[in-house]
């Protein structure tokens, strides 16, 4: 049995090492340490970096891992590991470009297809985007992609288009990032009755892999044997020509995964685990990735331009200065906030120094949050170009999901990561932006990654589940508690719904008015039933003023009560600072 396992996560700026052992009969994460990352010049040696953040770990554990510039194996006493794993984002991650026949249907399922396997679609070509032949393929030539996904036409469909990007890429002579004399991989994922011209067309000039079609037809969406090629030749082409990889891929026991792929297995493996719907997000300094395992499928989105310091600016410019404003409980000055952004974007490293500062970080935050999740859902939805007959209550069910396909009263846990989310100075805080900005209806449970631990999680998962999954529980996942929600809204003031709940040998029935949030620190390890009565129209799932019955689960901040309604509304006017102010003190979330 593995007892000591090392994974490392080689990030774009900094290398980060964890130790997990196995401590009477449960796994559990115990050491972490981190180097910046080494892939760059000077050094243009990723392993460096890892070897520095591994020497770290030495330090702090005590056990004896390296030898020289040689990992020990196997582990004996209190030397050497039993396996070692890695993720990697390092050099931009996998950067691919995307080509499709039209735009909102085989162009958009290429670009899930990518997303999913973890890469940074630098740009998506369709035959139908606009843009003149010459303009394609000057495009192709500068991106420098590291792979490019070429798909379009259904099975029997269209195959002139198809042929024509692929000549589009022909004309380009598309060059890689890494490698002089490597040959950039294309995969070809479209209509099967066109491979043979795409063959002839780029079989010279690049390393052309055909595999399934992406959308063999306008209902169905295949998926998976592109993205699993994605993966080979990520490790056997891209990974092989980045400074130090080679010699990386040898001392790892399991292939080495883009780090967002490596995320989005370990939420896959928790959501099956669990049985629940899962959304995740892992909110950065340039970007914010969106994972969700929703009814079975697994999605993942990247906002590009979404970010807390370097693209914090995009986020103001997407959404504008008066809906950050509206989430600030106090009369902010719009100039000085536009000040604090700009400062924000040249400095990325500082943090607010005070409670005012912090609550505007906290107010882009939620919009940034909100707006990539509004991304995750439109790419995510149901299937464009799909023409199909509905019944009534299939336009009812729709009207409830809207064009993007999720419903929020059918997902169970939200998981947040980054450092917006993982370090707020309160995990009340955490709870709060992530309610606010997903919206969630009925009975859904929140948590945040303690240290960003998932990426090294989901490799190992793919050789040691059990460990994965017991890290993720006991040391990864903090879980902050339960937010029960109402779809719908009424009147403010006016009762919303009933709840009642025994807790601590107490029977507790309240009313709820409309606007009110009511908090209780229901803590870790407790949990009940809770019954909830909604008035009018208010609807928590069952539908429109059903009652429910949900399972609360309580955590490190406890159960969040929230009558507020779904959409969400904050009055822009002089009511605004009373509510959030109210809002802010029942959460107890800053303390002056």
């Amino acid at each position: 049995m593995e007892k000591v396992i090392l994974a490392t996560d080689c990030g774009s700026t900094t290398t980060k090492a964890i130790l997990i052992e196995l401590k009477d009969g449960v796994y559990r994460q115990t050491f972490r340490g981190e180097s910046p990352t080494t892939v760059e010049a000077p050094f243009e040696d990723v392993t460096k970096g890892v070897l520095n953040s591994i020497k770290e770990l030495e330090e702090l554990s005590g056990r004896k891992i390296l030898d020289g510039g040689t990992i020990i194996k196997p582990a004996k006493d209190n030397v050497g590991v039993d396996i070692y794993v890695s993720t990697s984002s390092a050099g931009g991650g996998l950067q691919m470009l995307v080509c499709g026949v039209v735009k909102q249907m085989t162009a958009t399922s290429a670009q899930k297809c990518a997303l999913g396997a973890g890469a940074i679609v630098t740009d998506v070509i369709a035959s139908n985007d606009a843009r003149q032949p010459y303009e394609k393929i000057d495009l192709i030539r500068k991106l420098r992609p590291d792979m490019i996904l070429l798909s379009g036409g259904t099975d029997g469909g269209t195959i002139n288009h198809v042929v024509e990007l692929s000549e589009y890429i022909k004309a380009a002579k598309p060059r890689p990032r890494f490698g002089k004399t490597f040959n950039l991989p294309v995969i070809y994922a479209g209509n099967k009755d066109a491979r043979k011209y795409v063959e002839d067309t780029l079989t010279n000039e690049c390393d052309l892999k055909i595999t399934e079609n992406l959308r063999p037809k306008l209902e169905v969406e295949n998926l998976d044997p592109a993205r699993e090629l994605i993966h080979e030749l990520f490790l056997t082409h891209v990974m092989q020509q980045a400074p130090g990889y080679d010699k990386l891929l040898t001392w790892t026991d399991v292939p080495i995964m883009p780090t967002p792929a490596a995320v989005g297995l370990i939420i896959q493996k928790i959501a099956r685990k669990l049985n629940m719907n899962v959304i995740g997000v892992d909110i950065g300094g340039a970007t914010t990735d969106v994972f969700s395992v929703y009814e079975g499928k697994f999605n993942r989105t990247v906002s590009a331009n979404l970010g807390m310091s370097y693209s914090i600016s995009n986020v103001m410019k997407e959404t504008g200065i008066e809906n950050i404003l509206k989430w600030v409980p106090f009369s902010a000055d719009e100039k000085k906030v536009r000040d604090m952004v700009k400062n924000k974007m040249i400095r990325p490293t500082t943090v607010p120094q005070r409670v005012e500062d912090l609550m505007i970080e906290h107010a882009i935050s939620r919009e940034a949050l909100r707006l990539a999740f509004k991304h995750h859902k439109a790419l995510t939805g149901s299937l464009k170009g799909v023409h199909k007959e509905r019944t009534i209550t299939e336009f009812t069910a729709e009207d409830v999901k809207g064009e993007e396909g999720m419903d929020m009263a059918k997902v169970d846990l939200i998981v947040g990561s980054g450092g917006v989310l993982s370090h707020a100075p309160k995990r009340n805080q955490s709870a709060m932006m992530m309610v606010d900005a997903y919206e969630p209806v009925g009975s859904t449970y929140l948590a945040v990654d303690s240290i960003f631990m998932m990426p090294h999680l989901g490799v190992l998962s793919k050789r040691n589940e059990k460990a994965a999954t017991e890290v993720f529980e006991k040391d990864c996942m903090i879980f902050l508690g339960t937010c029960i929600s109402t779809r719908g809204r009424i009147k403010p003031g006016e009762k919303a719904f009933s709840y009642s709940f025994n807790w601590k040998g107490k029977d507790i029935k309240k009313d709820i008015n409309m606007g009110e949030v009511h908090f209780y620190k229901v803590g870790l390890e407790e949990e009940f039933k809770i019954n909830v009565e909604p008035y009018k129209t208010l609807d928590f799932g069952p539908g429109r003023g059903k009652p429910a019955e949900f399972n609360i689960k309580g955590g490190v901040v406890g159960l969040i009560i929230d009558a507020r309604g779904r959409p969400l509304y904050i009055p822009p006017d002089e009511r605004r600072i009373p509510l959030l102010t109210e809002y802010f003190k029942i959460l107890e979330a800053y303390d002056k």
